[in-house]
């Protein structure tokens, strides 16, 4: 899926006003830079854990121009965690799959995808406009007394002072220069980080540069077209379509040598883009909402951390946007730290435990970055002997068993070894290429008919289907994590048994930590998060 990832465009128009600034205390546990959808989730995650927030932002408001328009129920589970997952379902509409075209529009594969909610509980895709997703998040961030948002300032430099991070900033409004010092200072601040290149990371290109058209229309007429996301895959003019909304489409085109958005900035000059789709629909009928060049780019940052400063987000990877993960990954890389983070603030975790956040994160992001660079050369590259290959061989790979489930499936990487993911404490099954440490706990019934698992809160669990001892199950208890016995007929129980083992440790970003085939091989591993770090937050899914 093609969908511009940033969460920071200066070429956009001027955002919506917020009014009422807030004043600066002289010193926060974690000052947050961004408030796009991953600085939010951050911010609304630590408060949860007890962990009070600053948050900076350029702009005086939610941006108003439309960007990433797909996440998949993965992160769907986060803005679950946030309390807010009835409100997303209310602003977005399930994905329905994936068309590969030709560039006479003939299709070439086609990958339906169903609109239910899956194994995390929700549809493994979801479109939405970026501008309602960041107004959601602002509101469920207003509701939460530790986070105070201040808006309209530019950050000009973040530096270490001994213990604390100094955050160097001025208002764009009045002029005044002002410096808040924190524990710990999060950059979330876009491709553009200031925080990035204060602590001197720099970007490790990952191969692929491309300048795309995105095109976003409004118009109360149903185009009639079928509703998934369609690729024309063409070495010519590559193209992408998706109906985001009951009146909202978006198109994208790569632009060609010589081309820019000036050439395509109002309906008729789109006209021959665009009209495969219209059919009839005549262009007074449309109302462009937006046309922007965007380069798409693939690169990681080599270091997301200098001591108690953290990359998050766009600030720490960019990637093409064909298969939607950009905002999605920020977001990731938000659940992953919060826990961590609150556990050093609050002294329960060591400080060297943030060293996991790059280990798993880095290589996770970077593997859903090749794979949508792998996407974007399938779809643009090798000219007329590609789109030849491309007619070929693309049907027939739709023909093989398991290739449509693959690539409707929203699973992504398990992230790597580290001291909170443990891969060697469970057996694979004979011929299993995968165990289930670093992967994604589904979010499932725990019995049948009952509660699903997220439902707990954002602690550790035990989930297992054997009853712990006395001592294992008080030791558990000791160290904040709950016992989460499951029936043998229950999803969770069937998620058990099919990675073969008895027990597994989950982590509260739901990732699983360790396996094993009993509790006493999984329940070791727990560290310390004491009641006040466990508590379920004030607004539960």
């Amino acid at each position: 899926m093609t969908v511009p990832s940033g969460e920071d465009d200066a070429s956009a128009a001027s955002p919506e006003r917020d009014t009422g600034a807030t004043e600066l205390a002289a010193h926060r546990p974690v000052v947050i830079l961004g408030a796009g959808p991953t600085g939010l989730t951050a911010a609304a995650l630590l408060a949860d854990r007890g962990v009070e927030c600053l948050v900076l932002d350029r702009w005086d408001g939610v941006y108003p121009q439309p960007r990433a328009v797909h996440l998949d129920d993965e992160v769907h589970r986060i803005l679950g965690m946030l309390g807010v997952a009835a409100e997303f379902a209310e602003i977005s509409r399930p994905g329905r799959g994936l068309r590969l075209l030709d560039a006479r529009h003939r299709v070439l594969a086609e990958f339906s995808r169903a609109t239910t909610s899956g194994r995390h509980g929700f549809p493994a895709a979801s479109m939405f406009d970026q501008p309602d997703l960041e107004r959601l998040l602002r509101r469920a961030v207003a509701r939460r007394s530790r986070i105070t948002l201040r808006s309209g300032v530019e950050v000009e430099r973040v530096a270490h002072e001994r213990d604390r991070v100094a955050v160097s900033m001025v208002d764009r409004h009045t002029g005044d220069r002002e410096v808040v010092r924190a524990r710990f200072v999060l950059g979330a601040d876009g491709a553009n980080s200031i925080v990035r290149r204060c602590i001197g990371s720099r970007w490790e290109e990952m191969g692929f540069t491309q300048r795309w058209l995105v095109v976003d229309i409004g118009t109360p007429l149903d185009l009639e077209q079928w509703e998934g996301v369609q690729q024309v895959c063409d070495s010519h003019r590559a193209a992408t379509f998706m109906r985001i909304g009951a009146a909202r489409y978006r198109w994208e085109f790569q632009l060609r040598a010589g081309e820019s958005v000036t050439d395509f900035d109002t309906p008729d000059r789109l006209d021959p883009l665009i009209r495969p789709w219209l059919g009839d629909t005549p262009t007074a009928e449309l109302d462009l909402i937006r046309a922007a060049e965007y380069t798409f780019r693939a690169c990681v940052a080599d270091r997301w951390r200098d001591r108690r400063i953290l990359l998050l987000g766009d600030a720490a990877h960019l990637t093409p946007p064909f298969i939607g993960q950009g905002l999605g990954s920020g977001m990731r890389d938000a659940a992953n730290l919060a826990w961590k983070l609150a556990g050093v603030l609050h002294g329960d975790l060591p400080e060297d435990s943030l060293d996991s956040y790059q280990t798993e994160r880095k290589p996770h992001a970077a593997a859903l970055i090749r794979l949508a660079v792998g996407m974007g050369g399938t779809m643009t590259r090798g000219g007329v002997t590609g789109d030849r290959l491309r007619r070929l061989a693309v049907p027939l790979l739709a023909r093989l068993p398991g290739f449509a489930a693959m690539v409707t499936d929203s699973a992504t990487p398990p992230l790597s070894p580290s001291m909170f993911v443990r891969p060697g404490s469970a057996a694979a099954l004979p011929g299993r290429s995968s165990r289930p440490a670093g992967t994604l706990c589904p979010n499932v019934p725990i019995e049948p008919g009952g509660e699903r698992l997220d439902r707990l809160g954002p602690r550790f669990l035990v989930l297992t289907l054997d009853s712990p001892s006395a001592a294992q199950g008080f030791e558990i208890t000791r160290r904040g994590a709950v016992v989460v016995h499951v029936p043998t007929d229950s999803e969770s129980g069937d998620w058990l048994r099919e990675h073969n083992i008895r027990a597994a440790l989950i982590r509260p970003d739901r990732t699983v930590m360790a396996a094993g085939m009993s509790v006493a091989a999984v329940y070791t591993h727990l560290p310390s998060l004491p009641d006040r770090l466990a508590a379920t937050p004030a607004h539960p899914s």
